[in-house]
């Protein structure tokens, strides 16, 4: 097996909550067109994460959202990693979020066909590890129409 050379990583995730928030990210993208999270803090007791939307989300896409990750989780999803050079990236990986100094390699990490993307971190091997999807809260500020998601993971 070959040895690939990746940027160095400096943080230790809980791999459920790491694993469930980019899950959340693609749930995000699909649900509302949006980008990914431009704000995420997650770690084991709760996270949260900020996406810019067009619109505050209903009372009933809040429950679509949880009622979504629940059943994604619930479909025990592979989480598998593959290597591909920087320059030969597949097409729906944007480069832009990827540090300035990133290694020639990058590691993507696909869930399922459901999400893929260039990621160094720890994961689970497959959804249905991740536990139960809690939803504790959102915010919508309307000044910078950024949604923030409370979560943890149980």
């Amino acid at each position: 097996m070959e040895d690939y050379i990746l940027n160095e990583h400096h943080k230790e995730e809980f791999p459920p909550a790491h694993t469930a928030e980019h899950l959340l990210n693609q749930t995000m993208i699909q649900l509302f067109g949006c980008e990914r999270s431009f704000n995420a803090h997650i770690e084991r007791k709760k996270s949260k994460m900020s996406f810019h939307l067009d619109h505050k989300p209903s009372r009933q896409e809040e429950k679509e959202i949880e009622r979504r990750m629940n059943a994604l989780i619930a479909e025990d999803l592979p989480v598998t990693f593959e290597f591909v050079k920087r320059d030969n990236l597949p097409e729906e990986i944007s480069a832009d979020r990827l540090p300035e100094d990133v290694s020639e390699t990058i590691r993507l990490v696909r869930i399922g066909d459901y999400d893929v993307c260039p990621c160094i971190g720890k994961h689970v091997r497959s959804t249905s590890q991740i536990g139960r999807f809690e939803m504790l809260g959102t915010n919508w500020d309307e000044h910078e129409r950024s949604f923030r998601v409370r979560f943890k993971i149980v």
